[in-house]
C-alpha cells in the first residue's frame, strides 16, 4: 500500500515537473532561428558569425536566418531584440562590448544584466590602427608627431561611437597628449573604405582591411593584440610602439530576458559544438581569432565583472555618464 502511494506520488510528480516546461521548450525548435549580427555584412564579425550559424543550424535541425541591423555601435540590432523579440528561442543576436559598455556612457533603453538571457561566449577579434597611404603616416610616430603639431586634424575612423575601437582610439590619444577627430560608420567594411578612399587619415578596425592593404590603399601601424600575430608580422604592438595596452573585444550570443532554461541549453550546445568545427576554425584564422568559449552562467558573470570594470576605465577618461 505505501509502495503503491509512493510510485503514485512519484508518478504525479514527474508529471507536474513536465507540465511546468512549456511546450515550445519541450519541442524546440520547430522552425528556423533568426540571428541579429549587428553590423553591415561582409565585416569580419559577419563573415564569422555566419560561419558558425551556418554548423551551429545542423545541430540545431532547424535554418538559421541571418539579420544584418547594424548602427548604434554594435547596439542597436540587440536593443531591437531585447524590446521587441519574444523569449522563445527564436530571435537571438551577436552581443558586441557595446551592449555593455554604452549604458556606462550615456542613457540607454536596455539595462545588460537585465534584459538579456546571455547563451553562450563564442569568440573575439584582434584590432588593428591603419593609415590612408594619402595621409603619409608610415608608423605611429608619425601620426603622434603630426597630431601635437595639428591638434584635431588627423580623424579616425571606427564600426561606431561606444565601440571597442572608439574607446580604445581615445585612450591612445590621452596617454600621448593629442587630440583626434572621431568619425563613427556602422561597420568594419564602411570603415575600410573610407580610410582606403582617404575619406579619414586613420582607421581602427579588425584585420578585414589587409586586402585594401595589399592593394595598396592603406597601410597597418599597429595591432591591439598582447604579441604581433602571423598575418602580420611586421605590424608593431601597442605596447612596442610605447602605449601600454592591449585591446581586444571578445563575444557572444544572447536573447531576451527570461528565456527558458532548456531553450538556452539547445542554443548553448549547437554553437558549443559549431566553435569545434574545422570550417569555423579556418574562418576564425583569417581574422586571427581563436575561440573563447564561455557557458551561459560564466558568460553572465564575465558582463557583471566587465561593467565593473569598465565603469573605472571610462570614468578615467571622462567618457562615463555623470
Amino acid at each position: 500500500m505505501i509502495r503503491r502511494q509512493l510510485l503514485t506520488a512519484l508518478g504525479a510528480a514527474t508529471l507536474l515537473g513536465a507540465l511546468a516546461v512549456p511546450a515550445y521548450a519541450q519541442d524546440y525548435p520547430v522552425k528556423p532561428v533568426t540571428l541579429i549580427i549587428p553590423w553591415t555584412a561582409g565585416g569580419p564579425t559577419d563573415v564569422a558569425m555566419r560561419a558558425i550559424a551556418e554548423v551551429a543550424s545542423k545541430h540545431l535541425g532547424q535554418p538559421i536566418i541571418v539579420e544584418n541591423k547594424a548602427g548604434g555601435g554594435g547596439a542597436l540590432g540587440p536593443a531591437t531584440m531585447a524590446a521587441t523579440a519574444k523569449p522563445d528561442g527564436y530571435t537571438i543576436a551577436q552581443i558586441p562590448i557595446g551592449v555593455y559598455r554604452l549604458p556606462i556612457m550615456q542613457e540607454t533603453t536596455w539595462d545588460p544584466l537585465k534584459d538579456f538571457t546571455y547563451i553562450v561566449h563564442l569568440t573575439g577579434y584582434v584590432f588593428a590602427t591603419f593609415a590612408s597611404e594619402e595621409s603619409g603616416f608610415k608608423t605611429w610616430s608619425d601620426v603622434v608627431a603630426f597630431a601635437k603639431k595639428n591638434p584635431g586634424k588627423v580623424s579616425y575612423a571606427t564600426p561606431g561611437a561606444g565601440t571597442s575601437l572608439h574607446i580604445g582610439m581615445e585612450q591612445m590619444a590621452a596617454k600621448e597628449g593629442i587630440k583626434l577627430t572621431h568619425v563613427p560608420f556602422k561597420g568594419a567594411s564602411e570603415v575600410n573604405v573610407a580610410v582606403a578612399g582617404n575619406h579619414t587619415m586613420l582607421g581602427a578596425s579588425g584585420l578585414s582591411a589587409k586586402p585594401l592593404a595589399d592593394a595598396g590603399k592603406l597601410r597597418f601601424l599597429t595591432i591591439w593584440a598582447g604579441n604581433r600575430v602571423k598575418l602580420l608580422p611586421d605590424v608593431p604592438t601597442l605596447k612596442e610602439v610605447g602605449l601600454p595596452f592591449v585591446f581586444d573585444s571578445p563575444f557572444g550570443l544572447a536573447g531576451p530576458k527570461g528565456m527558458d532554461p532548456k531553450v538556452v541549453a539547445k542554443l548553448h550546445d549547437a554553437f558549443k559544438r559549431a566553435l569545434e568545427d574545422p570550417s569555423v576554425l579556418a574562418t576564425f584564422e583569417k581574422y586571427e581569432m581563436v575561440p573563447n568559449y564561455l557557458d551561459s552562467a560564466d558568460y553572465t558573470k564575465f558582463v557583471q565583472d566587465f561593467m565593473v570594470s569598465e565603469r573605472k576605465a571610462l570614468t578615467d577618461i571622462g567618457l562615463a555618464k555623470k
